[in-house]
């Protein structure tokens, strides 16, 4: 029964910080929210930083799900399609974290230290997808681009929804989609002809 209204209270916490916004949510929110007393909840968390730690976990583990690449084989087009879609789903799932980042790692350096270890593995993967398509002969690009490429695809993917509510998108699953096509854009001059004809059909389904 505990551990059934201690998960109540993170998912409750997520849904909530993702609608509202994570400062404007407190502890005494999430507990009315739930019809529980703030004793209550305070008896599985310490406070307001500490649902968040345990949120982080679960982001951090899906996270690092995401960014692994094929283990046997180099990696192909529909590998960075496929990888680009877990990690735009897990960054809508938690997307206050994104959205709130700087008030958020601010004031928690436990998180901040975590979440500039997950950048890294997102930028050693960027970097490693790069290389292994061009090892494998789907791109075709000097080490220089292929480096400011991976980059690029990080800063994009971590920042779109940003720039995207800054714009005044209301349909965010649209966004998303519209992000995952924007990274695709960055890799399409350097694919090889037959690649660009298949990543162009892809695009062209994925947008209609």
């Amino acid at each position: 029964m505990a551990r059934d209204t201690r998960q109540r209270i993170l998912d409750a916490s997520l849904a909530m910080f993702n609608t509202q916004g994570e400062p404007h949510v407190t502890t005494n929110h999430i507990a009315d929210e739930l019809e529980i007393s703030p004793g209550n909840l305070y008896y599985h968390f310490r406070n307001k930083d500490d649902i968040i730690e345990q949120l982080f976990a679960r982001y951090e583990e899906r996270m690092d799900a995401a960014l692994t690449p094929p283990a046997d084989r180099l990696p192909g087009l529909e590998d960075i399609w496929l990888q680009l879609h877990l990690v735009f789903e897990c960054i809508w799932d938690y997307r206050f974290l994104y959205r709130d980042l700087v008030e958020i790692l601010s004031r928690n350096r436990r998180l901040r230290m975590r979440f500039a270890r997950i950048l890294k593995r997102a930028d050693d993967s960027a970097h490693a997808v790069m290389r292994g398509m061009s090892r494998a002969g789907v791109m075709r690009a000097s080490a220089a681009e292929l480096a400011a490429t991976a980059t690029n695809v990080l800063v994009i993917s971590t920042f779109w929804l940003n720039y995207a509510a800054s714009r005044g998108e209301k349909d965010e699953q649209a966004a998303i989609r519209q992000g995952i096509v924007q990274v695709m854009m960055l890799v399409a001059p350097f694919l090889r002809d037959a690649e660009r004809v298949h990543l162009n059909t892809l695009t062209q389904a994925y947008v209609a």
